[in-house]
């Protein structure tokens, strides 16, 4: 199954956060609150929305920061993603 947003719409797949000990030990991810960091999966067409020409600014593949409650929270085929509107992303982590 292929996810495609619409509108401004991107699809989003968060980062597993691991931290690791000066010890090397890692702690998982869910211990801690979830990082606000995602990896772009799919991104809308843009087009008009609310009488506004939007124009995609990121591309699948880029790594984001987003919105701490913004979004959507969907699971397909056993993987989760996050369905949030490219206002909602932050920044773009070169």
């Amino acid at each position: 199954m292929k996810l495609v947003p619409l509108g401004d719409r991107v699809v989003i797949k968060q980062l597993i956060a691991e931290e690791t000990t000066k010890s090397g030990i890692v702690l998982p991810g869910q211990t801690k609150e979830k990082p606000q960091q995602a990896e772009v999966v799919a991104v809308g067409p843009g087009g008009v929305v609310d009488g506004k020409e939007i124009t995609m600014q990121v591309k699948a593949g880029d790594k984001v920061i987003y919105s701490k409650y913004a979004g959507t929270e969907v699971k397909i085929e056993e993987e989760e993603f996050i369905i949030v509107k490219q206002s909602d992303i932050l920044a773009v982590i070169e």
